[in-house]
């Protein structure tokens, strides 16, 4: 197994998970700093219920990382947005980058 290597983790992101929702709107966990690799581009991706949506921002973080859906995220430039999906990308005992990789809106 190969990890990404930690010099392409370049950026920064602060990871609040989703905890649930209370009556007075959604339930965060405390904030967590993480090391990732950000690529703000536009594309069409899947959410968990099978929705499609449009993901503005991609982070790619060390394997591992956790971010449920409905997580909020900061990133770098001071954005704050949302987890749609928090994916694990095994190459299988190939001789590719493992990392997660975290689709936001």
């Amino acid at each position: 197994m190969s990890k990404i290597p930690g010099w392409l983790l370049r950026h920064e992101i602060t990871i609040e998970p989703y905890k649930g929702d209370s009556s007075t709107g959604p339930v965060y966990g405390s904030p967590a700093r993480v090391r990732a690799f950000v690529d703000e581009q536009t594309r069409a991706v899947r959410s968990p219920g099978g929705e499609d949506v449009t993901s503005s921002s991609t982070a790619y973080c060390a394997p591992g990382t956790k971010a449920p859906p409905l997580s909020r995220v900061t990133l770098p430039s001071g954005r704050v947005t949302t987890v749609i999906a928090c994916l694990p990308r095994d190459g299988g005992g190939l001789p590719t980058p493992d990392h997660t990789e975290i689709q936001l809106q």
